[in-house]
């Protein structure tokens, strides 16, 4: 959520920030709801303060000798006492209907890009930033697209999801299920030996959860929701990993905390019917390790940077090429101020595919989920600095060894860090 403060004191440099986002926001209703709020409040606290003192009036009256509570003076004055409550009570739903107005608004508002973000329509104005693997790119006239591989070697099954779910759902049989799983294994090693606290989060998540971290009320739309509760399925341990310390002050010594989490996810995917219908990049479910951060603001970026590193080394380790891509303003996402994404090369389609999205949100989701800190021996609290990112997408890791791992006569390597995991080199 954006600072209300600042939008009420500069709300032509908000705007301009918000237009660089390739959008039209309006803060004129905001501004307008928040007048009649603060004038509505001041009000109010005109009523409690007269209130107040006609009490203390009529006590002070009350306990002189031989005061009859009778007296005219001591009935009129309860009696304005009666009136102010009256007023008091009418202006409480009135002020509670505002407020819930102006929080619809300003939930309905996006991040500030950071300065440092670059400027750009779209994702066709992202600017790379370097690659790595080049060395490592298989020649592709042998290869098969990992969907076609997958189900050729009977390790990855969409005809018989469909029957349990339906289209975009996937079930990974022996080695499929086998890599899979070594790879969850893997990321969460690898993340844990880099400082990282596991997490093992709940997956059904309540509205507030989503709230805090950005993906309600906007993208209602893409998630899953139990008919029966305020419940939802996750779609990222983002979601739960971060709003676990939702309404919190921390402890400003024991920052930064660094988590790491593997969940499955669930995505509606609206809007891409049509896109990547077979294989693993674009299912409703899928399995992912993420990364989440809550830091200083002073020390956001550096950490941002770190994180990206920490995403990297996975592809490295496992010897997939890839490029580190720095999205623009008109791509970053909801909650994002500054974004990497990670692409990893996929011979088939002779093109990069995103495997992880690595954002520093700022204090965006602290201040809808209230997360604070609090320095030993000084006043007043701020807001943490939040940063999520995948360690990786697990299905987009597996596709991308399908292909770039995969043998002229149709079986694929094992990547030699996996190899202790599955227990062999040879997949078919």
């Amino acid at each position: 959520m954006l600072d209300l403060k600042k939008i009420r004191e500069n709300p032509d440099e908000v705007l301009k920030l918000l237009h660089q986002r390739n959008t039209d926001y309006q803060l004129q209703p905001i501004l307008n709801l928040d007048s009649q709020q603060r004038e509505m409040q001041s009000v109010r606290t005109e009523l409690q303060a007269r209130s107040n003192e006609i009490g203390k009036i009529i006590g002070e009256k009350m306990r002189q000798v031989g005061a009859n509570p009778q007296r005219e003076e001591i009935q009129n004055l309860k009696e304005e006492g009666n009136q102010v409550k009256a007023k008091l009570a009418q202006l409480e739903p009135e002020e509670r209907e505002l407020k819930a107005k102006l929080e619809a608004l300003l939930l309905e508002l996006p991040n500030l890009p950071s300065e440092t973000t670059p400027m750009g329509k779209n994702e066709t104005e992202n600017i790379e930033v370097r690659r790595w693997g080049d060395e490592f790119i298989p020649d592709g006239s042998h290869i098969l697209p990992h969907g076609e591989i997958g189900e050729k070697l009977g390790i990855i099954d969409s005809q018989r999801a469909v029957k349990v779910a339906q289209s975009r759902f996937v079930a990974l049989i022996g080695m499929g299920a086998a890599l899979e799983r070594a790879l969850i294994n893997f990321m969460l090693d690898h993340q844990i030996e880099a400082g990282y606290i596991e997490v093992m989060p709940p997956i059904l998540i309540n509205s507030e959860a989503l709230k805090g971290t950005g993906q309600l009320p906007k993208f209602a739309e893409e998630s899953f929701k139990c008919e029966n509760d305020d419940l939802w399925l996750t779609p990222t341990a983002e979601v739960p990993v971060t709003n676990l310390y939702s309404q919190e002050i921390l402890e400003g010594e024991k920052l930064p905390i660094y988590h790491c989490a593997y969940t499955p996810c669930f995505r509606r995917e609206a809007g891409s019917y049509g896109r990547d219908m077979r294989g693993l990049i674009r299912l409703h479910q899928f399995n992912k390790v993420e990364l989440i951060k809550l830091v200083r603001p002073e020390t956001s970026a550096e950490e941002h940077e770190k994180m990206v590193n920490n995403a990297e080394a996975i592809l490295q380790a496992l010897k997939l090429p890839y490029r580190v891509m720095e999205l623009c303003t008109g791509d970053i996402g909801f909650s994002a101020a500054k974004c990497y994404d990670l692409e990893v090369w996929l011979p088939s389609a002779n093109t990069y595919r995103e495997i992880s999205s690595c954002s520093n949100c700022h204090d965006f989701q602290a201040r809808r989920a209230n997360i604070r800190f609090k320095d030993k021996g000084k006043k007043g609290t701020d807001y943490v600095h939040t940063l999520n990112g995948s360690g990786l997408a697990v299905g987009r890791t597996m596709a991308a060894i399908l292909e770039n791992y995969q043998q002229s006569d149709g079986t694929i390597k094992v990547p030699d860090v996996l190899q202790s995991y599955l227990r062999t080199d040879c997949i078919g």
